[in-house]
């Protein structure tokens, strides 16, 4: 297991999966180790993934705090703000000047930071159903509950979506996410539902709760810094998915000046899983041809 030295003297790892030119994969979570990530969809026939915990080539990073990486002596250091460095230090670490970079779900206000921080370091961007508080894009809940009542009419998405009011209202207790998570992937099958329980493994709590803590995001300045750019950015949205809703990832894509949409259907929060094939052949071509 590849690791590197955060400024900070943090030992991160990251995992490497597959073959061909490297693409650096920041996970969610938020702050959730990068296997969940897997091979995503088997992207990593034709990449290598780098994980930060993320993926194996698929460049695979743990965060800090996640999977194999060590738990920083100062914990403010979580603030997604205070990750950025982790991500350029890293790409010294692998010696080019230049990379693609593919960010899930919360990832993607790490990438935003990043993008706006060092805007020449990045190649071709790939953001899956992003969250965007960097931007102050957050899903309201009625953007998440609208999503919800797409399937209405059948269970297990009718109780999923009680439980998810419950949510949305306060509740907030460890029953009623488990009820709810059903509508976060396009098919409640075997793989959705291991999957899931995975997640209470995978998660750094401590982490997630300081990830987007007070000070860490400056929307104006960050919109104004993504406008230098210059790389082709994807951002894939689920048909199915409340955060972001399509109509949202489309305003999140429009922050960059090479940005493009694409809404992946019958596909929820995350879409490598609800068409795998599908979603390693559009994520490949975009990273081949920019389009």
């Amino acid at each position: 297991m590849p690791t590197f030295t955060a400024p900070d003297g943090t030992e991160l790892a990251y995992h490497l999966r597959g073959e061909g030119p490297p693409l650096v994969c920041l996970p969610g979570g938020a702050m959730r180790a990068s296997r969940y990530l897997g091979d995503l969809g088997g992207l990593a026939a034709g990449r290598t993934l780098v994980l930060l915990d993320l993926l194996d080539l698929l460049d695979l990073l743990d965060l800090r705090g996640t999977g194999d990486s060590a738990v920083p002596a100062d914990e403010s250091t979580y603030r997604v703000d205070r990750q950025v460095a982790d991500v350029e230090a890293l790409r010294l670490h692998l010696g080019t000047d230049r990379m693609d970079v593919l960010a899930h779900s919360a990832g993607g206000n790490l990438l935003m930071l990043y993008a706006a921080a060092h805007p020449r370091r990045l190649g071709r961007t790939v953001l899956v159903t992003p969250t965007a508080w960097a931007l102050d894009l957050a899903a309201t809940p009625q953007d998440r509950l609208a999503a919800a009542r797409l399937r209405a009419g059948a269970e297990p998405y009718d109780t999923a979506r009680e439980a998810y009011v419950r949510i949305l209202d306060g509740a907030d207790s460890d029953e009623d996410w488990d009820r709810a998570a059903p509508l976060f992937y396009g098919r409640w099958d075997g793989t959705a539902r291991a999957h899931y329980a995975a997640g209470y493994r995978e998660q750094n709590e401590r982490a997630s709760a300081a990830f987007a803590g007070p000070g860490a995001f400056d929307p104006a300045a960050t919109r104004a810094a993504l406008r230098r750019v210059a790389g082709e950015v994807l951002v894939l949205a689920g048909e199915l998915d409340g955060n972001p809703p399509p109509a949202l990832a489309a305003r999140i894509a429009d922050a960059f000046p090479a940005g493009r949409l694409d809404v992946r259907r019958a596909a929820a929060h995350f879409p490598w899983l609800d068409d795998a094939a599908g979603f390693a052949e559009r994520v490949e071509r975009f990273l081949v041809t920019g389009v």
